[in-house]
């Protein structure tokens, strides 16, 4: 994902896109990341979640090696659409296993599980930029990368703890209750309005330094740095904070501290500020979808890849429609102006926090 995010600069160059073309681009990572998600649950069901981790990372891997190797616009979407798809399944079937190993545990790690991933997006991103001062090639750092992640999947995927699939036919049944529909409808709302503004910071904010502040391309990928390396931070003490407040607290917290950061990051000038207000809303959208998968695995009556995979359907569409949407403003008027839409996604996350989480504790 890292990869990805250092690299839409020269996604955009390689294929000749403006800013709209870019947004299509994304958008058919989110519509292969929604048809993955569909029948995500099923497949963690029926392989467990090591199976499709298996199965799944090392096809992640060939696509971000392939990434600038075509030509026309029309590889680049199917590659996205492709990619999309896997690395939802991949999502759910980690979440699977992290949901079941936090039961087993009868504490909270789920957020110290994200902050690993935010980990690897600050690793990512910091390869991405020392690979431009080495004067790698973008082809050679995204075989690097994929190299690089191709033995750490397969061999982390061995030694995942295997999860029993739920009883023949539990949670298998096309329609939930309608209890179960509306709670995660809700918590899935929540989830659409984070990962709207996590997503915007992993597709445009490497773009924004080098085009809005004039950075150059290493400057422009500390931005993914900052914000991954703050996500990394707030999610490894998540767990404690998680302990001590309730998830509408924290879910406040989160749209608060999101929501000024990323006005920081539009009203600041220079570039060095905007990687700290990267930082701030990076920390601020630190535990919003580990606080968000845990409410989702513990519903009663369904099993808990159904129920991440029910939220990740909305969270995703959110990162589907959302960075896309931020495409055409830009294109229109200014990414400046795209990027202030995120303030108010995050203003709205905190504030609905209390009617989809107020009876979790």
């Amino acid at each position: 994902m890292a990869t990805w995010g250092v690299h839409v600069p020269t996604v955009k160059a390689h294929y000749g896109l403006d800013e709209q073309q870019l947004a299509m681009a994304m958008l058919a990572a989110g519509v292969g990341s929604l048809a993955g998600l569909n029948q995500a649950g099923r497949a963690v069901a029926r392989l467990g979640p090591r199976g499709v981790c298996l199965s799944t990372g090392p096809a992640c891997c060939i696509a971000i090696a392939c990434l600038i190797t075509g030509s026309h616009i029309a590889t680049l979407l199917a590659l996205m659409l492709v990619f999309g798809l896997l690395i939802s399944l991949l999502d759910v079937a980690i979440n699977a296993e992290a949901s079941e190993i936090e039961r087993l545990c009868g504490g909270h790690v789920m957020s110290g599980f994200h902050g690993m991933f935010s980990l690897g997006g600050m690793v990512g991103a910091g390869l991405g930029s020392a690979a431009t001062a080495l004067g790698l090639s973008a082809q050679q750092h995204l075989l690097f990368a994929a190299g690089l992640s191709l033995p750490t999947l397969v061999v982390g995927s061995l030694f995942m703890l295997p999860v029993e699939p739920p009883a023949e036919g539990a949670g298998t049944r096309a329609r939930l209750p309608r209890a179960q529909r509306s709670a995660l409808m809700l918590i899935g709302t929540l989830a659409a309005l984070g990962l709207i503004t996590e997503g915007a910071m992993y597709d445009w904010s490497v773009l924004y330094m080098k085009q809005e502040r004039g950075s150059d391309a290493g400057t422009a990928a500390l931005a993914y740095a900052a914000f991954s390396a703050a996500m990394a931070a707030g999610r490894f003490g998540g767990d404690w904070v998680r302990a001590r407040w309730s998830p509408v607290t924290v879910m406040r917290w989160s749209g608060a501290l999101a929501a000024v950061g990323m006005t920081g990051v539009l009203l600041m000038p220079w570039p060095i500020a905007s990687l700290l207000t990267f930082s701030i809303v990076g920390l601020g959208l630190a535990n919003v979808v580990p606080v968000l998968f845990s409410a989702a695995s513990r519903q009663p009556d369904v099993p808990p890849a159904h129920g991440i995979a029910a939220v990740s359907s909305m969270g995703w569409l959110g990162m589907m429609a959302g960075p896309p949407l931020i495409g055409v403003v830009a294109h229109a008027v200014s990414l400046t102006v795209g990027l202030s839409s995120v303030v108010v996604f995050a203003t709205v996350m905190g504030l609905g926090s209390l009617k989809a989480l107020g009876a979790k504790r």
